[in-house]
Order: C-alpha cells, then structure tokens, then sequence
C-alpha cells in the first residue's frame, strides 16, 4: 500500500530537469539569477511548463568529476531529463579525449539507468590547443549523440563565443548579456524534446 501511494505521488510531483554542467552552466562572473539554467526555469514556467531545474553545475568541473557526482544526484533527485553540459575543462586542461568521451559515456548510461532523458551539451575549445585536439574534442559530442541517439546542441555558446560585447575578459566565459542567447540555443533543442513527453 505504502508503495503505491509512493508512485502515486511521485506521478503528482512535476519533472525534475537537473542541469549537470562546468562554470558555463554554474554562472562564473555573474549573478546565479542571470545565468542561463535559471532563466531556463523561468521560461519553463512562461510556457506553462512545471518542471523543476535543478542546476548542480560546478565551476571547474571536469568530467571525472561530474561522473563521480551523478549517481547520487540521480538517486536524490530522481530527474525526468539531465542536461549534460561538461568537457570543456577537461579539453582546456589537455586531459586525453578518449577519457572524456569515456567519462561522457558512463554519465549517459547512468542517467538512462535512472530512466531519464539525457540531453548533450556540445563545446567547442580555442583553436590554439592545436587543430588536431581541438577537432577531435568537438568530434566527441555528435558522436556520442550518434552512439547513444541522444538530442544534442551542438554548440552552446553558438552566436556568443566570437564577440567580444558578449564575453568576459578571460575569452572563456560569457557575460550576463550572453545567457538569454545560451538559453535559446538550449531551447531549441529542449522545448520539442518537453513537448513529446507532453510535459505541460
């Protein structure tokens, strides 16, 4: 009995979406309330969607790291859809790409474990680690799209990274004015994945 009133609510309780990303996703430089995860969930809210983001995004964080912190995440906050946005900590360090991809994988195949949808976050690194990483770490996200068929973005700073006014002094991290852009690039991808589910 205890049971079935425990799926019952759980069917009650609106999606969970959690946000699993590095200092793109976590806001580095700016105010929390302007970077792109939270207005994700202001504009779930204006589109009359009831999911809750959870945004467990760590600056620095690599994808070792972010693989050693989902299981427990999962299990605490039982998410519908995981936003993996890591990798360009690991491409900005050198870490071998084949361990990234590695760590990538193991994360997909958690989170499917835990029967929630899984969309890729993909990034790209400066072309001065040198043309062979650079395209072999970009490579890694439509391949793994591919692998695992995935809805994946294929850049998330697409239309900010390359302009100055939208890009803090380190080159690395967009500013404030840049998080509307990052959420619409998000967006694209993730609204028809909410509207399938019929999330509203």
């Amino acid at each position: 009995m205890l049971a079935l009133l425990f799926a019952l609510q759980a069917m009650a309780e609106p999606g969970r979406i959690l946000v699993m990303g590095d200092s793109l996703s976590a806001g580095y430089g700016i105010d929390l309330e302007q970077g792109w995860a939270n207005l994700l969930q202001e504009k779930l809210r204006d589109q009359g969607y009831e999911q809750r983001v959870i945004n467990a995004s760590v600056s620095g964080e690599t994808t070792t790291g972010g693989r050693a912190r989902l299981e427990k995440l999962l299990t605490t906050h039982s998410p519908t859809l995981v936003i993996l946005e890591l990798g360009g900590n690991d491409g900005l360090r050198g870490q071998p790409i084949k361990i990234m991809q590695s760590n990538l994988a193991a994360m997909i195949e958690t989170a499917k474990s835990h029967e929630a949808q899984v969309l890729l976050v993909g990034i790209q690194i400066p072309p001065n680690y040198g043309a062979r990483y650079a395209d072999a770490f970009s490579d890694v996200f439509p391949a793994l799209a591919d692998e695992y068929e995935l809805a994946l973005v294929p850049f998330l700073l697409e239309g900010v990274a390359l302009d100055n006014n939208l890009m803090q002094n380190d080159g690395i991290h967009p500013k404030a004015e840049a998080q509307p852009i990052l959420l619409d690039n998000v967006w694209r991808v993730l609204e028809p994945m909410l509207a399938q589910s019929g999330s509203k």
